[in-house]
């Protein structure tokens, strides 16, 4: 049966997270608004306010419920933490407060999944209970996310391994305890078995942040760049530091990118439909020419074309998210891409007409659609660009076609006509058809 409801009880916890968010993490979005605050531990004023607000989020059994119940979290399945994620976009802290910021969350999975018992109690605790922040270093500067055209390399000497190599992009490793590095252990194997994953602690002798490179909305000058360029200079970690076997790095990744894409598409659609909210009230609020914005044609297109694609998106969304929960590892490949290719143009869209109907207001620091537009532009390379994405999709969905069989395609009439003709012959001679 085909079902579109959400059960009453999480229902109301979705209403007391709608609430919670738009009270308490939306305010921390204007007294810590730049893009490292969430992950910055050593911020005392932040951590004095975030504390006592995850304490609340724990007590309703809303915290990291991406997690199993071992690790502390609800272990939830991905249609609710989609409706989870699409409250929680609607303020940049919100992860944070929940336990569910990234890339904290995926690597604390890879942590549960492949690290020790020593690691874990070294990392996993500590970074399920928000005391810590890492970082997942794996693009390239040479390479950006294709792993076949990765350099960094790692080399057995011992009991160790020896990691030396450039990092593109790593982001929050100024913040972080440890980082989660992909490097190439084998450069003559098969391209996704070239790779293996390592911890390597942020006080390891070589690992070098050669710069903090600044975004669109960051200042070099004032160093804000929250994603690191980084050398790693003759790195050495031990052995039992590897994630995974020998090999394996590809793999480890991609147990924690799928079903964190969907979050992020989810929490997308949180802040689109705040966007739009944003819209429709301008739109009602403003006056131009003699009347309302809300009864220009043009006004109207932009709230329909958003309030419709915003729908469209959000259902490919969660119906991703079920095939997740209810269908056999891998089934949901060509769903998780095309969810990553939409949310970019979407949330691009939608932020767009905002801006339109705010006018000169909307494109200034007095509101926060100019820091959402900026900030949009990285969706269609995060996570591999749009265009990779776009060509998975399209060779998944030419697998279930085959060529025609002959030199006209299968629809071609004249053919077709001639065979329904022959099947009702009796009929075609009767009536002279």
């Amino acid at each position: 049966m085909w079902d579109f409801s959400t059960d009453a009880d999480f229902q109301e916890k979705l209403d007391w997270m709608a609430t919670f968010v738009r009270e308490e993490c939306e305010p921390l979005d204007l007294l810590f608004g730049h893009a490292g605050d969430p992950y910055d531990v050593d911020n005392q004023a932040a951590r004095k306010i975030l504390k006592p607000l995850q304490e609340r989020v724990q007590e309703e059994g809303l915290w990291a419920c991406h997690l199993g119940p071992e690790l502390g979290g609800q272990g939830y399945g991905q249609v609710k933490l989609g409706l989870m994620n699409e409250i929680l976009g609607r303020s940049y802290w919100a992860p944070t407060v929940f336990g569910t910021a990234a890339p904290d969350t995926g690597n604390a999975e890879i942590l549960a999944m492949f690290g020790t018992q020593e690691q874990k109690d070294r990392y996993l605790q500590p970074l399920l209970d928000g005391d810590i922040v890492s970082c997942f270093s794996m693009t390239e500067p040479q390479a950006g996310s294709d792993p076949k055209e990765f350099t960094c390399r790692a080399t057995k000497d011992g009991d160790s391994w020896v990691i030396e190599g450039e990092k593109w992009f790593s982001s929050n490793a100024r913040y972080a305890e440890f980082l989660i590095v992909m490097a190439v252990t084998d450069p003559t194997a098969r391209a996704h078995q070239r790779l293996s994953m390592f911890i390597v602690p942020k006080e390891t002798p070589g690992l070098k942040i050669v710069r903090n490179v600044a975004t669109m909305l960051e200042r070099p000058e004032l160093d804000e760049g929250t994603h690191a360029y980084i050398h790693y200079d003759q790195v050495r970690v031990p052995a039992d530091h590897m994630l995974g076997g020998v090999g394996e790095g590809f793999t480890v990744a991609q147990a924690r990118l799928g079903g964190g894409r969907v979050h992020h598409a989810m929490r997308t659609v949180g802040k689109c439909q705040r966007a739009l909210d944003m819209m429709c009230e301008r739109a009602l609020s403003r006056r131009t020419q003699g009347e309302l914005l809300a009864d220009k044609q043009a006004v109207l297109h932009y709230i329909a074309d958003s309030r419709i694609e915003l729908e469209q998106f959000r259902l490919l969304v969660l119906k991703t998210a079920w095939v997740i929960d209810n269908q056999p590892h891998g089934t949901a490949r060509e769903y998780i891409a095309m969810c990553k290719v939409q949310m970019a143009k979407i949330y691009h869209d939608i932020i767009q007409r905002a801006i339109q109907v705010h006018g000169s207001l909307g494109t200034t620091t007095e509101l926060p659609l100019y820091d959402w537009w900026a900030g949009g532009l990285s969706l269609a390379l995060a996570d591999g660009p749009t265009e990779v994405h776009k060509n998975g999709v399209g060779k998944q969905t030419l697998k279930g076609y085959t060529a025609a069989p002959g030199l006209f395609p299968t629809e071609h009439i004249p053919p077709r006509l001639e065979a329904v003709r022959a099947k009702y012959a009796d009929v075609v001679e009767e009536f002279a058809l």
